[in-house]
């Protein structure tokens, strides 16, 4: 680092003393300048992620959205059968069984797996 309290005795060392001075600007903007484009970079990097977690996000509601459509229609066809009288109760009880029992199966597989 240059020493800036030192005063010049003659023209030799006042110039000497300049170029010491403009050499460490120079040294010093070129690290501001890399310094820059490092954050420039990591500017660009997080608008990146922004856009594809973006795009993930939308496409999850796509998703979403035809799976509430699914949803809803079974729910529709099992009210209507819930409602259609005694003539499916056998029917129901079947199908609540088997609910329960794909639950429990489900559960012990997932937990043997973990």
């Amino acid at each position: 680092m240059a020493d800036w309290r030192s005063k010049p005795r003659n023209g030799a060392i006042s110039l000497s003393s300049e170029e010491m001075l403009d050499t460490e600007n120079q040294r010093r903007v070129t690290g501001l300048a890399d310094k820059v484009s490092l954050l420039k970079g990591i500017a660009l990097d997080i608008e990146s992620e922004s856009k594809d977690s973006n795009r993930y996000i939308d496409s999850m509601s796509g998703d979403f959205s035809s799976s509430e459509g699914l949803l809803s229609g079974s729910m529709h066809r099992l009210s209507h059968m819930v409602g259609s009288g005694k003539n499916n109760r056998k029917l129901m009880c079947y199908i609540v069984f088997g609910l329960v029992l794909l639950f429990v199966v489900t559960y012990y597989f997932l937990s043997r797996i973990r």
